[in-house]
């Protein structure tokens, strides 16, 4: 008998089926960086390296509330692959038409903040003046692409809950090919530097999500969607916003200290800004690799949970974690012999691709701790516990990272003595979050069997 992908996710073999269903994710989460890191390649090798700033010192704002969108779809991950498991496919349904309109609602609340608050909130990250004007100009035409990405998020979701992540790679494949090209074509063509980058992001980011909405749509699963039968449901937004909300602030607790650690970058001189924009790219790439672990993590035990299977819950723990720790470490040890070509992937001055290759050797090392704490909240996650989980979060890597940077850096004033409070903060919340995870998978499957 052939299995399809909801039921190899219960019955399947874990280590086969959670890689073979995270490796389309992995492609589709390069694409996603793909948009971010081709409109600093094209800038940064077509426009200057004022321009790449100005890009580069919105990374973290952009990385703020889509980091709060894809928690907030985590939500619906959970609650579809959930009830699928237990085959309730009445709840599935309910689920995924409320989603869409909370999702969309909450994609076009963000346009607004961005688009109108977006010069405050740079000024306040102490923007350097040069930057500045390009920076307000790119996040108001990124941001509105937000409702879209919202959208998209919310479609991969369901597909991923279902074991389906194949179709939302093909789709992203489309608009990050799109994306390229505009990219090429407003920057070099029509000589609009920042701006054309923001442009044709927001352009893809529409294609992408009206594709996966028109597949949705077109599915006989029982994730359908029908338009006709979009519905606001009291109780099926607030067990949506239980877990999604928590999920996104838990996101977004990263984005910002990240926010902070930029501000404290702008102090330093220019080539560093820029230099860090540019060495930035290797954490967004590599952690991106490894969240789709961290999505297979949470879609298989949710579906496992779903279906009362206690010992495949803990193997896709340990399976997931192993996975994404060993590829953060093959991968920072490429960047570590080969950091000096990747910096010139995204600028050419000598000075500033030195000021990267500080940071890089700092970060190269630290990605593989990160595993176990984000793989840790990821199967959380998968058994509904969220709001403990981003607790500890806010705790270990927002308040002491904020408290790092206003003694230890404060006091040296260096890139190193900077950086090194990632490594530090992940080690510290990682224990927590494994203490934490023991202790609720308990809880949560004592009455399941063996």
């Amino acid at each position: 008998m052939i299995m399809n992908e909801s039921e190899r996710m219960v019955n399947g073999n874990l280590w086969k089926d959670i890689l073979i269903f995270s490796l389309p994710l992995i492609l589709s989460n390069l694409l996603q960086v793909l948009f971010n890191t081709s409109d600093i390649i094209v800038v940064g090798q077509f426009a200057g390296a004022n321009s790449l700033g100005s890009v580069g010192s919105t990374v973290n704002l952009v990385t703020l509330f889509t980091s709060f969108l894809i928690g907030l779809s985590n939500g619906v991950n959970v609650l579809v692959g959930r009830n699928l498991g237990s085959k309730d496919h009445k709840s599935v349904k309910d689920i995924v038409h409320n989603s869409f309109i909370v999702c969309l609602i909450t994609g076009i609340i963000i346009f607004l903040l961005g688009f109108f608050f977006s010069r405050n909130i740079l000024i306040l990250m102490q923007t350097k003046d040069e930057l500045l004007d390009g920076a307000i100009l790119y996040l108001k035409i990124y941001f509105v692409g937000m409702p879209a990405l919202a959208i998209y998020n919310y479609g991969n979701a369901i597909y991923s809950a279902a074991g389906n992540t194949r179709k939302p790679l093909l789709y992203l494949s489309i608009a990050g090919v799109l994306n390229i090209l505009l990219n090429l074509f407003f920057v070099i063509v029509c000589k609009l530097d920042a701006a054309g980058v923001a442009i044709a992001s927001a352009i893809s980011q529409y294609v992408s999500a009206i594709l996966i909405v028109i597949s949705l749509i077109k599915t006989k699963e029982p994730y359908h969607l029908s338009l006709k039968e979009l519905k606001v449901s009291k109780e099926r937004t607030k067990e949506l916003l239980s877990l999604g909300l928590p999920s996104g602030f838990q996101a977004a607790i990263f984005a910002i200290a990240n926010i902070f650690i930029q501000s404290a970058v702008n102090t330093l001189p220019t080539e560093i800004v820029d230099g860090n924009a540019a060495a930035q790219n290797a954490d967004t790439f590599t952690w991106q690799i490894m969240d789709a672990f961290y999505v297979a993590s949470s879609s298989f035990i949710s579906q496992n949970l779903g279906a009362k299977k206690k010992k495949r819950i803990k193997e896709t723990y340990f399976i997931t974690t192993l996975y994404s720790f060993s590829i953060s470490l093959i991968i920072g040890i490429l960047l570590f012999f080969f950091a000096e070509p990747f910096l010139n992937i995204f600028v050419k001055e000598k000075d500033v691709v030195l000021a990267g290759l500080d940071r890089l050797k700092i970060m190269v090392f630290s990605y593989c701790i990160s595993a176990f704490m984000d793989g840790t909240i990821a199967s959380s996650r998968g058994l509904g516990k969220t709001v403990v989980p981003t607790i500890i979060v806010i705790s270990g890597s927002c308040v002491l990272r904020i408290v790092w940077i206003y003694t230890i850096f404060a006091h040296f004033k260096t890139i190193t003595s900077l950086y090194l409070l990632y490594s530090c903060s992940w080690f510290i919340t990682s224990v927590a979050e494994i203490i934490y995870f023991i202790f609720a998978y308990k809880k949560v499957t004592k009455n399941l069997e063996e």
